[in-house]
């Protein structure tokens, strides 16, 4: 199933519409509408990563969620344990 599109208009410098023009029709791009849109979306990772890593800093500063860690760090002891082959002595 194709994914849902949306014309939108930006406005760019016009040396990097020529440049994009240029590596279209140097064969480097598709389009300059595929260069664009591989561009955003490069760019949407590279912002989704940044509020991924600020989530997790946030979260190593919060003692309910270190708690939280710390006890599934616990539960999963023994069955980790278990299958490496060691016992651990409550």
């Amino acid at each position: 199933m194709k994914p849902k599109v949306k014309n939108y208009t930006f406005s760019l410098p016009i040396e990097t519409v020529d440049r994009m023009k240029e590596y279209a029709n140097e064969k480097y791009i598709p389009s300059v509408n595929a260069g664009v849109k591989e561009a955003i979306e490069e760019y949407t990772k590279k912002l989704e990563k940044e509020k991924l890593r600020k989530e997790i800093s946030k979260a190593s500063r919060d003692p309910l969620f270190l708690k939280d860690i710390e006890e599934c760090a616990r539960d999963f002891e023994s069955p980790d344990a278990e299958a490496e082959g060691r016992h651990i002595e409550w």
